[in-house]
């Protein structure tokens, strides 16, 4: 026990010990409506986003109101000069980055490569008047373009099809925005919280390896190729046809993506030359165009773009498809999709706000993205988030605020007015260097590693959703992913964690016997802690657990032959909240406890947990007397109890019985 004195403690069965000690009260009950809205606000406004709207005029409400939705209505009234500068060379930047990798991964999701164009020149526009981040920048992904067509491919052969497809691709578009949008506005951005960490690792991780090999058919100059995104399917359809590698090819596809890891490289090594990185992949359209057209390489095996259709965005709202059976492909994809493009987009606006000190509102994220693919799908753009690599670009490049997404949306509007000729020759082998260099870095064996050391569980969580998406599918590995993430959150709220708590010597704290080697147990009481709310889910778990901690304690009382176990005392601070089936567990474990002989004494239930307690009648079964503030206090009262009064007649009535 250490030497924590309780000789003078006062008796509990004191008519005055309430008045001299402090007790656990009842909270004062709240009408139903009150606390009704009191749950729903902690629940989906826990920000509370309309505090900014309390004792202001309607005149003051409607600015405010704009400024929500709209938050280029509250910077830029003091934008500055100086920010100009700086958001222009970002901007112009990011361009150089977005326009070859626009192309490429439209390539990747089996569109035509003047989406890739399309869908950066409109949805930056959007998202610079309604984002709420600094530094992300808007484009089309690499995975959300992989995961697009290949679910899109499973229904419609975009070979075959290729209108139909397209037409599937804004639609499924178009029902992400709806998705993504919506979450925001019932704030139901909790939803993308289930693709934890680890998943989010894996799936990319696994994504980026299926997209370096689908680029293989590029790199090859293979004319044929699986729409499979398997690893299996993959390597067949690449060995089945080594008589159709194209050398050429291939010599300019490895040297190219030596030339952008090179200058990664560099660029990481000198962070201030990180134009260098971001120029590179036009560089590499450059230098491949003028290559391919001054050696005439089109005719020796290398596969070029072709012409681009010149000019902007044509409507494509006529274009949606909402009949059966596609109707229901596009909504699936577009729900898969957007989740995804949520997950990464958000994520890696919080990583650059995390980095400059600022706060970006998930919600509003959500809105803003959700409606740049709405207004998207209506002209002839396809899903678009916030990658990392064009924000990681448009960070080191210094940008100041959401106008960098402008300056870059303007340059691919001079580029689909006056420039797309250029691209011609545009080798593809080079666009599938792009996207190989760009996907290197998605797969992040370094955080594999730290899961690894730090969470087993995290590790196999992250290398399933690897594993699925490599030797399954991209679908199979995100089912797998979400599925043991919403596996492990079920095992924390079924399986919640229970401990023996000990006296740290000289001291009145008591704390895990298991983590401090030297809490000393306390004779003829086992103390243990409850570290979750107690629910329907884990109600028979935890009456179990606690029925087995007290044979496990008398076992050891016999073998050391210590006093008998007389009190068993309940830590319930962690407790929020309990229901119906938690009451009724604590009843048979007080019901367990009386025929052992022994006394359930409970310590420092929650506010939620007291009321339900004092309505249930618990309170009155189990005796106020033997409800504490502290575990010092109720250790203090089983101590005075089991020195200065006769030992339970139960114990001795109960030790013939068997054990409950």
């Amino acid at each position: 026990m250490g030497n924590v004195d309780y000789s003078s403690y006062p008796s509990s069965m004191n008519s005055d010990e309430s008045e001299q000690h402090p007790r656990v009260v009842v909270p004062p009950p709240q009408p139903f409506f009150k606390f009704l809205k009191y749950s729903l606000k902690e629940t989906f406004f826990p920000d509370d986003p309309l505090r900014r709207f309390k004792n202001q005029p309607p005149s003051k409400r409607l600015i405010l109101g704009l400024q929500y939705f709209f938050p280029i209505f509250e910077w830029g009234p003091s934008y500055t000069f100086q920010f100009l500068k700086s958001d222009l060379i970002a901007g112009i930047t990011i361009a150089s980055l977005a326009i070859p990798q626009g192309i490429s991964y439209a390539k990747l999701a089996n569109l035509p490569p003047i989406l890739g164009l399309y869908s950066s020149f409109i949805p930056p526009l959007i998202y610079a008047m309604m984002g709420s981040s600094r530094d992300l920048a808007v484009g089309t992904v690499a995975v959300g373009s992989l995961l697009l067509g290949s679910m899109l491919s499973s229904e419609v052969n975009p070979i075959q099809n290729p209108n139909l497809f397209l037409h599937l691709a804004f639609t499924s578009t178009f029902f992400a925005g709806i998705f993504q949008a919506s979450l925001g506005l019932f704030r139901l951005g909790f939803i993308v919280d289930f693709l934890s960490h680890a998943t989010i690792v894996g799936f990319m991780g696994g994504a980026a390896t299926v997209v370096c090999l689908q680029q293989l058919k590029s790199i090859l100059g293979l004319q044929h190729f699986t729409h499979r995104a398997d690893i299996i399917s993959v390597m067949r359809s690449v060995f089945s046809q080594t008589h159709q590698w194209r050398w050429e090819s291939a010599v300019l596809g490895f040297t190219f993506i030596f030339f952008l890891l090179l200058t990664r490289y560099f660029s990481k090594r000198k962070p201030k030359l990180f134009w260098v990185s971001a120029m590179a992949p036009l560089t590499s359209v450059i230098l491949g165009s003028f290559l391919v057209y001054f050696t005439h390489a089109e005719n020796h095996g290398v596969q070029v773009i072709g012409e681009l259709k010149k000019g902007l965005n044509p409507p494509s709202m006529g274009d949606l498809v909402f009949v059966s059976p596609y109707m229901s492909t596009a909504i699936r994809t577009g729900i898969v999709v957007g989740i995804i493009a949520l997950a990464e987009g958000i994520a890696v606006g919080r990583s650059f706000a995390m980095f400059k000190n600022y706060h970006i509102d998930g919600n509003k994220e959500m809105i803003a993205i959700g409606t740049m693919n709405v207004l998207g799908s209506f002209t002839s753009c396809y899903l678009t988030t916030g990658p990392f690599s064009r924000s990681a670009v448009n960070y080191n490049a210094g940008c100041k605020t959401a106008v960098s997404n402008i300056v870059m949306s303007i340059a691919v509007m001079l580029t689909l007015l006056f420039l797309t000729p250029l691209f011609h020759y545009t080798p593809l082998v080079v666009l599938a260097a792009i996207i190989v260099s760009a996907m290197l870095g998605l797969i992040d064996y370094e955080a594999a590693i730290h899961l690894w050391n730090v969470d087993k569980f995290d590790f196999f969580v992250c290398m399933s959703a690897y594993i699925g998406v490599v030797f399954g599918s991209v679908e199979i590995g995100l089912v797998i992913a979400v599925a043991l993430s919403v596996l492990r959150v079920l095992l924390f709220v079924t399986r919640p964690r229970t401990f023996v708590l000990g006296n740290i010597p000289n001291s009145g704290i008591y704390r895990n016997v298991e983590q401090y080697q030297n809490a000393n147990h306390v004779p003829g009481i086992i103390i243990l802690e409850i570290d979750a709310p107690i629910y329907f889910a884990n109600a028979s778990y935890l009456r179990e657990r606690i029925t087995r901690w007290i044979d496990d304690e008398e076992d050891r009382i016999k073998d050391t032959g210590e006093t008998s176990l007389q009190y068993v005392i309940l830590d319930m601070s962690a407790v929020g909240n309990i229901d119906t089936s938690g009451i009724s567990m604590l009843e048979e474990v007080n019901k367990i406890a009386d025929r052992r002989g022994l006394q359930l004494v409970m310590v420092n239930p929650g506010s939620e947990v007291m009321k339900k307690l004092n309505k249930s009648k618990f309170q009155e079964k189990i005796g106020e007397k033997w409800i504490y503030l502290t575990v010092e206090e109720a250790v203090g009262a089983c101590n005075f109890m089991l020195h200065t009064c006769k030992p339970n007649s139960k114990k001795d009535e109960s030790e013939g019985w068997n054990k409950v």
